[in-house]
C-alpha cells in the first residue's frame, strides 16, 4: 500500500501564492508519474499539472503560473501556485502511478486539500 499526504492548501486572496505538497509513504518499486488533480464545486476532476522523468504537462489554464516539480529522494511532488485567480478554487489531489514491489502498476490518491482563491 502507498499513502500520499497533501499539505499546503488554504486560503489567499487573488494574485497570491500557494505552494502544495504532496510526499508518498509506504512499499512500492518505484513511482512512475506524479500529478496534481483539482476539482471545483459542481465540476468533474481535472488535470492541473504532471511530471515524469522531468517531463511536464501543465492544463491551459495554469501554464505561467503554476510549476510542478519532484524531489524523487523524498518521493515528494510539488505545486508552486501564483497568481491565482478566484477560479483556481478547488480541492487539489495528488495521484501517483506506482509500481509496486510485485511490478503491479497501481494508481493513488490522496485525500485532497481545499485551496480556496479570494478576489
Amino acid at each position: 500500500q502507498v499513502q500520499l499526504v497533501e499539505s499546503g492548501g488554504g486560503l489567499v486572496q487573488a494574485g497570491g501564492s500557494l505552494r502544495l505538497s504532496c510526499a508518498a509513504s509506504g512499499r512500492f518499486f518505484r513511482i512512475n508519474d506524479m500529478g496534481w488533480y483539482r476539482q471545483a464545486p459542481g465540476k468533474q476532476r481535472e488535470l492541473v499539472a504532471a511530471i515524469t522523468s522531468g517531463v511536464t504537462n501543465y492544463a491551459d489554464s495554469v501554464k505561467g503560473r503554476f510549476t510542478i516539480s519532484r524531489d524523487n529522494a523524498k518521493h515528494t511532488v510539488y505545486l508552486q501556485m501564483n497568481s491565482l485567480k478566484p477560479e483556481d478554487t478547488a480541492v487539489y489531489y495528488c495521484n501517483a502511478r506506482v509500481v509496486d514491489v510485485l511490478f503491479h502498476g497501481m494508481d493513488y490518491w490522496g485525500k485532497g486539500t481545499l485551496v480556496t482563491v479570494s478576489s
